[in-house]
């Protein structure tokens, strides 16, 4: 899903966290909650009080799963770009110590500001 080459992903719909809370929650740690979640085609990124989880469904049967988690603590710096006029898509770009940049391009009406409140809330 992320592409650390490239530092881009697909564009991302918001979903239903309870969508995929059932398969996620088990990697969580104490304490830990689900904030929010959004879905590309059949990969998916949640945001949780402690870290953003990409989760790359891989294969044709899509048993296969790789788990990203890029937590909050390494995040360097973050840009937000909102949607325009003409440009409907949103994007979040992160700065991540011995990483790099993250790129998460949004569709639809995604309020990337409450994102970008929601990372600084945790590492500003």
């Amino acid at each position: 899903m992320i592409d650390f080459n490239n530092s881009s992903v697909f564009k991302l719909s918001p979903c239903n966290p309870n969508d995929v809370a059932g398969e996620i929650t088990p990697l969580f740690v104490q304490g830990e909650e689900l904030l929010a979640a959004f879905k590309g085609v059949r990969d998916y990124v949640v945001f949780t009080n402690r870290r953003l989880i990409a989760v790359n469904i891989q294969g044709i049967t899509g048993k296969k799963r790789d788990y990203t988690s890029l937590p909050y603590s390494k995040v360097q710096s973050f840009s937000v770009e909102t949607a325009g006029t003409f440009d409907l898509d949103a994007e979040l770009d992160l700065w991540f110590s011995g990483l790099g940049k993250v790129r998460l391009e949004f569709k639809g009406r995604v309020d990337v500001r409450a994102l970008s409140q929601l990372i600084a809330s945790y590492i500003l």
